[in-house]
């Protein structure tokens, strides 16, 4: 199953007279290049109640060099945006069945919210429901693809660099974490 394809056009939201003129991102044939760093600004809805929605100024944000993660930076308009990093294949799971537990879920909407996902999202210092057009985020994740298709995540990944960060991290180079040499002794 092509998790890019719809079920049922008449589920499609009408487009937007006031949006861009490109053509229709689901009939673009996808191109391929590593690149490219997707980015999409939209409006995303914190749910505070049933019925009772804030509009957030938002973006959506993709690279190739960390193909596992969408960056979701929300209140763009405020000099320090609040960022979630997220789950691609749990964003885009999300899209037709409930996936993610944990930190981060996401549901296809029903009832009021069809035509939206809802995604809850827990960190250490706050919590969000969010409610996020879902043919804008079907449209992104379509385009993350063209920069690094499903499946070839692990193709971009610089295991030296990570490797170099976790040591320079922990500071002494010993590698236990701890910033003092000690070690374990054993």
């Amino acid at each position: 199953m092509n998790p890019f394809e719809d079920d049922d056009p008449e589920d499609e939201e009408p487009e937007d007279p006031d949006g861009p003129d490109d053509p229709d991102p689901l009939l673009v044939p996808p191109q391929r290049c590593s690149t490219t760093r997707p980015t999409l600004h939209l409006v995303v809805e914190v749910v505070l109640a049933p019925g009772l929605h804030v509009p957030v100024a938002a973006r959506l944000r993709y690279r190739a060099d960390e193909p596992y993660t969408v960056h979701l930076d929300n209140h763009v308009d405020l000099p320090e945006p609040v960022t979630w990093a997220l789950s691609r294949d749990v964003l885009l799971a999300g899209l037709t069945r409930p996936a993610g537990f944990g930190d981060m879920s996401v549901t296809p909407g029903s009832g009021p919210d069809r035509g939206h996902v809802l995604l809850s999202l827990h960190g250490e210092e706050a919590d969000a429901l969010l409610r996020v057009p879902a043919h804008a985020l079907h449209a992104f994740l379509r385009r993350t693809e063209c920069v690094v298709p499903l499946g070839c995540e692990r193709d971009h990944v610089d295991l030296d660099a990570l490797v170099r960060r976790i040591l320079e991290d922990d500071g002494d180079g010993d590698g236990d974490g701890d910033g003092d040499g000690a070690g374990d002794g054993g």
